[in-house]
């Protein structure tokens, strides 16, 4: 059966690509006409070649689990394989095997290596499954060290290196976080009470619950970024992080922002594939095509490295970041940076984005797909709000059910214009407030098509007395072994009790022989990263033991986890943490 299944696809996909087949499009393609534009290939080739690989995806997702080292296109699909047994397996699915000596494990260990010999100016790495290597790529004016030899390993030098990018919700359209520089939507998602999001790059992000805007200001308000601290990535584990809709006013759209042309409704999502066409709108560089060169790579920025990002040949600009990239009508990555030029079809490697689904099964979110319903009745106000319970720094709230024509889904807590607490129940405790203040709430109710409702009447509630903080001081002595390209976490918990400092002493007591490669970052009870040390330097000098760093502007109870975090970010460097204390 599973060959017969598999000779279906192969006819269908040359009955579609020969009948015209279109991915989706139609007479007015956006997509196919910045394809034509950015590649240099006629419209119909455009569109003939969005059917080829659309038909790919379902064959790739047949691919045999073993006895493969990759896959690509490139006038169809092909597939890497190591012996006769599995090329068979993919000729019965209609794509083409390649032969190759490497198979997946070997590469993976070769990626591992490579990660192990990293340092500054080496700017990324990852599997080639075309050439079956692995390319490493080095910027020239940022290094002179030459690359261990290895064999399976391919050096690319280069002459820049990335950036990451900064500058109704619709997709591509520009989103200011608080009162930084503006970056781009990417695609908005649905949480499984019905609550409104949107995807988009991880370093827009990084602040916990600042508020984020449709344009640059304090007015047009959208909803609230990273809320509560724990949305949002920007670290080995990926660049992807999630904005709250929570103003009233705001839709979630499905409509892809091209920028002139007609907009490219989202159907569904995909994950990448070597050699796939692809286009990606940014309030910066607008509407840009190009084709996906490599995935599952590591990419060093300098201040952060991150694994499992796709790079491009599309142009991309600052002001991009965590902007939509599609593979036809289908969603496929967000915006994380580039070389921050534009010049289409040009060199490799010039934009590089974020899978898509991995950021939407992290926060067990539901892409919006299709052209959204037709609710437009907001529900009553939630009825009754009370105070129930308060600490020292909390305050739980209590509230009559709304009603709605269709369902209400949720409902969100507000401290003047910012939402504290998002929930489908009618209780919520809002946390890390200040000891002995008075606080006014209000909460409002959404329903499924992101209709909110009015206000609640306001309730006022004043947290309890409680020790407002200053030279109280915390400790671990817990051990740990400071390893090249590893991080050390070091957590402990707090007992003091109200509010932090805004300025907290860290004295770290660690030896290692190469301070320059260390990223050293302390983490606050809510999420919120603060940095200490940043890597880089010509020369490495020992870490003096122990050293004492000053932190500005923390905002946090000073009850709960702080967290150490040490990254050795070099190679042939060794070192131990052995203590650390924060006086809060």
């Amino acid at each position: 059966m599973r060959y017969r299944t598999a000779l279906w696809l192969a006819c269908a996909l040359t009955l579609s690509v020969s009948a015209g087949y279109a991915y989706g499009g139609s007479q007015e393609d956006p997509v196919a006409d910045a394809l034509s534009r950015d590649l240099g290939i006629t419209r119909s080739e455009a569109q003939d070649r969005l059917a080829v690989q659309a038909q790919a995806q379902q064959v790739v997702a047949a691919l045999p689990r073993t006895g493969t080292a990759g896959y690509w296109l490139d006038g169809g699909l092909k597939v890497a394989v190591t012996d006769e047994a599995t090329a068979a397996a993919v000729r019965a699915l209609g794509a083409a095997p390649v032969l190759v000596r490497r198979d997946q494990a070997t590469l993976d260990k070769l990626v591992q290596s490579v990660a192990q010999r990293a340092f500054p100016g080496v700017t990324g790495w990852g599997i080639d499954p075309r050439t079956n290597e692995v390319e490493v790529r080095v910027d020239r004016t940022r290094t002179s060290r030459a690359f261990p030899a290895m064999d399976g390993v391919r050096v690319v030098e280069t002459t820049s290196s990335p950036v990451q990018q900064a500058g109704t919700v619709q997709p591509g359209n520009p989103w200011w976080p608080g009162s930084e520089s503006n970056c781009s939507v990417g695609f908005p998602a649905t949480d499984s009470s019905g609550g409104k999001h949107f995807l988009t790059a991880g370093h827009c992000t990084n602040d916990a619950n600042q508020a984020a805007y449709g344009q640059s200001g304090s007015q047009n308000r959208i909803g609230t970024s990273n809320v509560g601290g724990s949305r949002t990535v920007n670290a080995r584990e990926g660049d992807m992080g999630v904005v709250a809709v929570t103003e009233s006013g705001w839709n979630l759209s499905a409509a892809v922002n091209t920028w002139g042309s007609s907009a490219v409704t989202v159907s569904g999502s995909v994950e990448p594939i070597v050699g796939q066409a692809v286009c990606h709108s940014g309030n910066t560089s607008k509407w840009q095509c190009g084709e996906v060169t490599a995935v599952n790579q590591t990419i060093s920025y300098g201040s952060v490295v991150i694994e499992g990002l796709a790079t491009t040949t599309a142009c991309s600009l600052g002001g991009d970041s965590g902007g939509a990239w599609l593979a036809g009508d289908k969603a496929v990555g967000l915006h994380s940076g580039g070389a921050s030029s534009c010049s289409p079809g040009g060199a490799k490697d010039q934009s590089i984005f974020q899978p898509v689904n991995e950021a939407l099964r992290k926060w067990s979110l539901t892409l919006v797909t299709g052209g959204g319903g037709g609710d437009t009745q907001a529900p009553t106000a939630p009825g009754n709000p009370r105070a129930t319970a308060t600490t020292s720094n909390s305050v739980t709230l209590a509230w009559d059910a709304a009603t709605d024509n269709v369902g209400v889904t949720g409902y969100n807590v507000y401290n003047g214009s910012t939402v504290v607490a998002s929930g489908a129940s009618t209780t919520a405790t809002v946390s890390n407030l200040t000891p002995d203040t008075a606080y006014t709430f209000t909460v409002k109710a959404a329903d499924a098509a992101g209709n909110a409702s009015p206000a609640s009447a306001a309730v006022q509630a004043r947290t309890k007395p409680g020790d407002t903080g200053g030279g109280r001081t915390v400790r671990s002595d817990n051990d740990y072994q400071i390893r090249d390209y590893q991080t050390v976490v070091s957590p402990l918990t707090s007992t003091v009790s109200g509010r932090a400092a805004t300025t907290v002493k860290v004295t770290v007591a660690a030896t290692h022989t190469c301070q320059q490669d260390l990223n050293i970052n302390l983490v606050g009870p809510s999420g919120t990263w603060y940095s200490l040390q940043r890597y880089g330097g010509a020369q490495c000098t020992a870490f003096p033991n122990p050293k004492t760093f000053t932190v500005t502007g923390v905002n946090e109870n000073a009850s709960g986890k702080w967290t150490l975090r040490i990254g050795d970010n070099g190679p042939g460097d060794t070192g131990v943490l052995d203590a650390w204390t924060a006086t809060l």
